[in-house]
C-alpha cells in the first residue's frame, strides 16, 4: 500500500505533464492558424490598399469633410443654400475673423481649383464666402484668409436666383464644383441632391464639369476653360450677325434690339467679362 501511494502521485503527475505538453502543442497549432488567417487578411488588405482613392470616395460621406462657410447675412435666409447646408449639420459656419486652413473660395485666389487640391480638400476641407452678388463692392474678401485661396472656372448657375448666369454660383453649388474638381462627385452629388433644383446644376453643366474633371492640373483647368469660352463667343458673334426678317406686324426700331439680340449679346458680355476677371486672376 505504501508502495502504491508512492506510485500513484507518480502517475498522475506524469498524465499531468502529458495533458500539458499537449495542451501547448494546441496552442502553438491554433497560433499559427491564427498567424496564417492574418497574413492572409493582411494580404488581402494591402492588394485592396491599392485602390484607396476609389474606397474612400465609395465611403466617404458630405459629414467626413470640414466643410465651412463665412456667413456675411447679405442673403435671404429662406432661399439661401449655404444656410440649409448648416442646419443640416453638412457645414459650419465660422466667424470672419477666423481663418480657414483648406480650400478658400475667393476672388483673391490666383489659380482655379483643380485635382491637384484633392489631398487638401480631404485632409483640410473647403470654405466658401456666402454673400450677395449684388453686394460685392461692400464684401470685405480681405479679412477671410486662407493658406489655399482658389477661384472656380466657368460653370452657369442653376439656382433659382441666377438660374442660367455665368458663374453666379449658390454656395451648395461652388462647394459641388470644388468636389467635383477634385475627384470627389460622389460627396458633391450628396450634397446637390438635398435640393430640389441640385440636378439641374449637374445637366447644365455635364460636358464641362466632365472636361473640368479629368484635368490634372490648375493650368489645364484654365486651358479647358478658355477653349469653352472661344466656342461660346463664336456662337454668339454668329447668332448676333443673323439677319431676322422684318415684318410690318412685328416691327423693330434701329435704336433697339430684339429679344433674341439682347439675349445673345449679354451671354456674350458676361462670358468676355467672366474670362477677363479669371485671366486676371491666374496671370
Amino acid at each position: 500500500e505504501i508502495w502504491k501511494l508512492k506510485i500513484m502521485p507518480r502517475r498522475k503527475q506524469k498524465q499531468s505533464g502529458v495533458s500539458k505538453q499537449t495542451k501547448h502543442r494546441r496552442q502553438r497549432t491554433s497560433g499559427n492558424q491564427e498567424k496564417d488567417q492574418s497574413s492572409i487578411c493582411s494580404k488581402s488588405y494591402d492588394s485592396a490598399s491599392d485602390d484607396d482613392n476609389n474606397a474612400d470616395e465609395c465611403t466617404l460621406m458630405a459629414e467626413d469633410l470640414n466643410l465651412a462657410m463665412w456667413d456675411l447675412c447679405q442673403c435671404d435666409p429662406k432661399k439661401c443654400s449655404g444656410r440649409k447646408l448648416v442646419r443640416l449639420g453638412l457645414v459650419r459656419s465660422i466667424p470672419i475673423s477666423q481663418p480657414f486652413p483648406g480650400i478658400v473660395l475667393s476672388p483673391m485666389g490666383q489659380q482655379s481649383v483643380s485635382y491637384e487640391d484633392r489631398d487638401i480638400v480631404l485632409s483640410k476641407g473647403i470654405a466658401v464666402i456666402d454673400c450677395s452678388w449684388a453686394r460685392l463692392d461692400d464684401t470685405p474678401f480681405g479679412k477671410m484668409k486662407g493658406r489655399h485661396l482658389r477661384l472656380l472656372p466657368y460653370l452657369v448657375a442653376a439656382n433659382p436666383i441666377n438660374y442660367g448666369r455665368p458663374c453666379k454660383l449658390s454656395c451648395v453649388e461652388a462647394f459641388a464644383a470644388t468636389l467635383i474638381l477634385t475627384g470627389l462627385r460622389d460627396i458633391a452629388e450628396q450634397l446637390l441632391y438635398r435640393f430640389k433644383w441640385g440636378h439641374s446644376f449637374l445637366s447644365l453643366n455635364s460636358e464641362l464639369l466632365h472636361l473640368y474633371e479629368n484635368a490634372r492640373s490648375s493650368t489645364e483647368v484654365i486651358t479647358i476653360q478658355e477653349r469653352w469660352l472661344q466656342q461660346l463667343e463664336s456662337v454668339t458673334h454668329k447668332s448676333i450677325e443673323i439677319d431676322y426678317p422684318s415684318s410690318s406686324e412685328s416691327s423693330v426700331e434701329e435704336d433697339e434690339e430684339a429679344p433674341i439680340d439682347k439675349l445673345t449679346r449679354a451671354l456674350h458680355d458676361t462670358t468676355v467679362s467672366c474670362n477677363d476677371m479669371l485671366k486676371r486672376r491666374t496671370e
